[in-house]
């Protein structure tokens, strides 16, 4: 395609297509992929092309559909393809595919591509849960990981027909916060938390008035959902207590527990963090509730409201430092707006000392910043004294931020 000269190049992203029943959702990550402002090839198998047509995919990308390597021969796909894109996805890629890929055939497009390609790929599974826990496949995948290829773990859920279990594509909406997280950084999703257990809280808690009403907040859970995220892709084994959020989807590979109030929020917390090597309290906690909330709908009247009686809520994150064992590692965020008394930073430096947690995110909120967008920059805190500055960039490249200083930093 052709750039203006003031125009930045879109990024180049090849979308491989295995032949499973998934393939279907390829288009929908198509579709964001394109809408976000990346340039998309689609390659699709033969046997994906028996599920979505290539019409499709040539009307959702711009760009023609081919499988074999005898077509367009003057212009050399099978190797152009691959040298000129900055990332190659790959969803679904079956268990015939993830073969393919680990022993180095080449007998379609697709697999040229893989072979030729020197920028990050993103391997995304589907399959029947037996076929992916098959010997063949667990060492294929360990094989491409061993290489630096990013194979994601699939999700749990519906399968084909009536089969439930792992191995279900993830959403496309976390295929492509996947893919954006490397064409950010190539290298943000090492396997180097196997085996860590990970505990991680996200969106705002909200305290009831009545049946009706409620104090809360504006979060929306992003920055949870990607830190739980980015950290199952790179091994861990994480559990993510959620209160409010947005309607973000069960992250692939994550153990979900939905809570409502600070209280519940408190009581899941602990009970993950008691098993874990790592805590993260990214949740939004509200500071109040109220003492006695309404058993019905408070009515709209000619006087005055009653005042509403507050008390405080527990501190988690205070309360999970102090029951913190010896190699534990606790995570905290600070949302900061300054005030005439300190700015920003100076506010979460004190954070960090009144908390005395062993990390903390210091985001700067307001005015469109860090609350219901996909967006985050910040600070990153330790107890030892270091400040890291994180850049403006997605969530999940600040989660990743994250989880590298932790595993820099840690014994596991």
């Amino acid at each position: 395609m052709t750039e203006t000269p003031d125009a930045p190049a879109r990024p180049r992203v090849i979308l491989g297509v295995g032949g499973g029943i998934a393939a279907y959702k390829a288009c929908e990550v198509l579709r964001r992929l394109t809408e976000s402002g990346h340039d998309v090839r689609v390659v699709p198998t033969a046997g994906a092309l028996e599920f979505v047509g290539a019409a499709t995919f040539e009307a959702l990308s711009g760009q023609p559909v081919r499988t074999g390597v005898f077509t367009d021969v003057p212009e050399v796909p099978h190797v152009k393809l691959g040298q000129g894109a900055d990332l190659v996805v790959v969803a679904p890629a079956t268990a015939n595919l993830l073969a393919k890929a680990a022993h180095g055939l080449a007998d379609d497009l697709l697999t040229n591509t893989l072979l030729t390609a020197r920028c990050p790929v993103l391997l995304v599974p589907a399959m029947h849960t037996e076929m992916w826990e098959h010997p063949a496949t667990r060492d294929n995948v360990a094989l491409l990981r061993s290489r630096g290829v990013v194979v994601a773990e699939p999700a749990s859920g519906r399968l084909t027909g009536k089969d439930t279990g792992k191995g279900r594509l993830p959403d496309p909406a976390e295929i492509v916060e996947l893919s954006r997280l490397l064409l950010e950084r190539a290298d943000a999703l090492p396997r180097d938390l196997e085996g860590v257990r990970v505990a991680v809280s996200a969106g705002g808690t909200r305290e009831p008035l009545d049946p009706v009403r409620y104090l809360g907040n504006r979060s929306s859970g992003r920055q949870g959902f990607a830190l739980a995220r980015v950290a199952a892709q790179r091994g861990a084994r994480v559990t993510l207590v959620a209160a409010h959020t947005a309607d973000l989807g069960t992250p692939a590979g994550v153990d979900l527990v939905r809570v409502g109030t600070a209280e519940q929020l408190r009581e899941a917390m602990h009970a993950a963090a008691a098993e874990a090597d790592v805590v993260v309290m990214a949740a939004a906690v509200a500071d109040f509730r109220p003492v006695a909330p309404a058993e019905h709908k408070i009515k709209k009247s000619d006087r005055d409201p009653d005042p509403v009686a507050l008390t405080r809520n527990p501190d988690i994150l205070a309360e999970l430092v102090a029951a913190r064992r010896p190699g534990q590692v606790v995570v905290g965020f600070a949302a900061e707006t300054g005030d005439a008394e300190a700015g920003v930073l100076e506010h979460g430096r004190a954070k960090l000392k009144r908390k005395g947690c062993d990390w903390l995110v210091v985001n700067a909120v307001g005015d469109g910043r860090a609350f219901e967008v996909e967006d985050n920059a910040g600070w990153l805190l330790s107890a030892g004294g270091s400040e890291t500055p994180i850049p403006h960039g997605s969530k999940a490249h600040l989660a990743s931020a994250l989880w590298d200083a932790v595993v820099r930093t840690s014994n596991f």
